[in-house]
C-alpha cells in the first residue's frame, strides 16, 4: 500500500530543498514543474497551443519556450496566466495520474506529488497526506528577489498570483516551517517520517 504525499509550499518557501531531502531517502518524487516542462517541449502540442495563443514572439530562437517572456505576460494578467492554465494544467494532470498509477503498481511505499499548486489545482484529492511548506511573507520574498534576481515589485506580483501560504498551511495535514535554519527544516521532514515508519 503506497502513501501517496501531497507536497506544496510557495514560490521561495523551500519546497524543493523538501522534496530533494525525501529524494535522496529514495523516495520517487512526480514533480509537477518537471511534468510542466516537458509538457511544452519543442514538437508538443502544449507547446503548438501556446505559440498558437499567446504568438510565436514566447519562442527562443531554437524554438523553444522562453519562459522569462512568457512569464512576464501572464504574472501581469491574471486572465492570460488563467488561458495558460487552461492549456497546461489538463496535460499536466493526466502526465501526474500516468506516474502515480505506475509508482503504485510498483509498490512504491512513499510517493511525493510535489505540486506548487497543490490546493489551486485539486490536487489534494490524489494525497492521502498533503504538507505545506511555510515561511512567513518577508522572508519568501527576500528569497525570491534574491534567486531570481527580481524587484521588489515583480517578486511581489509573482507572489500574489498563487495563493497566500498561510491560507495552505490552514489546509495542510503537517506543517514544516522553514523561517529557521536548513537543519532544523530537515529536522521535521525526518519527524514526518518517523511518524509514518518510513524512517530509511
Amino acid at each position: 500500500m503506497s502513501l501517496i504525499l501531497g507536497l506544496t509550499g510557495g514560490i521561495a518557501s523551500g519546497k524543493s530543498t523538501v522534496s530533494r531531502q525525501l529524494a535522496k531517502y529514495g523516495y520517487p518524487i512526480v514533480d509537477a514543474d518537471v511534468i510542466a516542462r516537458q509538457v511544452v517541449e519543442p514538437g508538443t502540442i502544449g507547446l503548438r497551443l501556446l505559440t498558437s495563443l499567446f504568438s510565436p514572439a514566447i519562442l527562443t530562437a531554437d524554438g523553444g519556450l522562453d519562459r522569462a517572456k512568457l512569464g512576464q505576460i501572464v504574472f501581469a494578467d491574471r486572465r492570460q496566466l488563467a488561458q495558460l492554465t487552461a492549456i497546461t494544467g489538463p496535460l499536466i494532470r493526466q502526465v501526474i495520474n500516468q506516474q502515480l498509477v505506475a509508482l503504485k503498481h510498483a509498490g512504491q511505499p512513499l510517493i511525493v506529488l510535489d505540486v506548487p499548486l497543490l490546493f489551486e489545482g485539486h490536487y489534494q484529492q490524489n494525497a492521502d497526506v498533503t504538507m505545506v511548506v511555510y515561511v512567513n511573507t518577508a522572508v519568501q520574498l527576500q528569497r525570491l528577489m534574491a534567486r531570481n534576481h527580481l524587484t521588489a515589485a515583480a517578486a511581489k506580483q509573482r507572489i500574489a498570483s498563487q495563493w497566500p501560504l498561510i491560507a495552505k498551511r490552514q489546509l495542510a495535514d503537517v506543517v514544516v516551517d522553514n523561517d529557521q535554519t536548513l537543519a532544523a527544516t530537515q529536522q521535521q521532514v525526518v519527524d514526518f517520517l518517523t511518524q509514518y515508519d518510513l524512517q530509511k
